[in-house]
């Protein structure tokens, strides 16, 4: 069963709600700022964000570019890109029949030139932190190729690039599993949230960190986080370990490292569940 606009629109909103309502080492959340941002940023971004990137019938780009320039409207800052560019296709995705990741794949084969195009567009607007340029497929220039086929240049160094490319193995492979492991676990869903994103801090070097330090600082963030997921895995209640992981939230922080990508991760990961949950796909 598809999914229409409106309850897909809900759903994203309230993926980014809830990755919120975690407290994430070294990312913005409901009990922390930082990098400039607040959780109130992130709110409004998700609300402004919504309408484009479950855009009933639209393409994969022009979602994109729309929820991108809706969210700088909104913002006046990029909060947000790395989300919209994982959830737009998972939203595409939902309007199709089959199961979630087989439409999915369907949605990314059909990316083009035009998707790069706005994607492109989007990007630069956004103008990430260690964006850098490239020598093919520079997102400043026009595009010369399908999104698709430009996010596998992109895909050893970028996480969600390599989304594009893979069919989101880390989220139907890594995150959906952790998902479900943690809420069986867990009563408090930001426990759960908390659970997913330490699963992909602590196996992916996040490749946001790798961009603005290079990829030593991430791998050492990785094996960080290895001990900190270890240590929560063991906690009999998850608030016996918050107060530690919030002296290393705020040490992260004070390092100006921000683990972008496994909270981008993190919310796709929600969102799929919450879409696959309501087109009734078997898990």
């Amino acid at each position: 069963m598809n999914a229409s606009g409106d309850r897909v629109a809900r759903a994203y909103v309230e993926a980014c709600l809830a990755e919120l309502d975690a407290p994430k080492p070294g990312n913005v959340h409901r009990l922390s700022a930082g990098h400039g941002m607040r959780a109130e940023d992130f709110i409004r971004s998700a609300e402004a964000s919504a309408a484009s990137v479950a855009l009933k019938g639209a393409r994969i780009g022009t979602r994109i570019r729309g929820a991108v320039e809706a969210t700088l409207r909104s913002v006046g800052q990029n909060t947000n890109l790395g989300i919209i560019l994982l959830c737009a296709p998972l939203a595409a995705a939902a309007e199709l029949p089959g199961p979630l990741r087989a439409a999915l794949a369907r949605v990314l084969d059909g990316l083009d030139r035009a998707d790069a195009t706005n994607a492109f567009a989007a990007i630069a607007a956004a103008n990430p932190g260690g964006l850098g340029r490239a020598a093919r497929h520079d997102v400043n220039a026009p595009a010369t190729t399908t999104l698709r086929e430009a996010m596998a240049e992109a895909a050893e160094r970028d996480a969600i690039a390599r989304q594009y490319v893979t069919a989101y193995e880390d989220i139907f492979a890594l995150g959906l599993p952790a998902l479900a492991a943690a809420r069986r676990r867990y009563a408090e869903a930001r426990s759960s949230t908390l659970a997913v994103y330490l699963a992909f801090l602590s196996a992916i070097p996040d490749t946001h960190i790798a961009r603005k330090f290079g990829a030593g600082a991430a791998e050492a963030v990785r094996r960080e986080a290895a001990d900190w997921r270890r240590a929560f895995a063991a906690a009999g209640d998850p608030g016996e370990i918050e107060g530690e992981l919030a002296n290393w939230d705020a040490a992260l922080k004070s390092r100006r490292i921000n683990p972008g990508t496994s909270a981008d991760l993190t919310v796709a990961t929600l969102f799929a569940s919450s879409l696959s949950s309501m087109r009734g796909d078997k898990s």
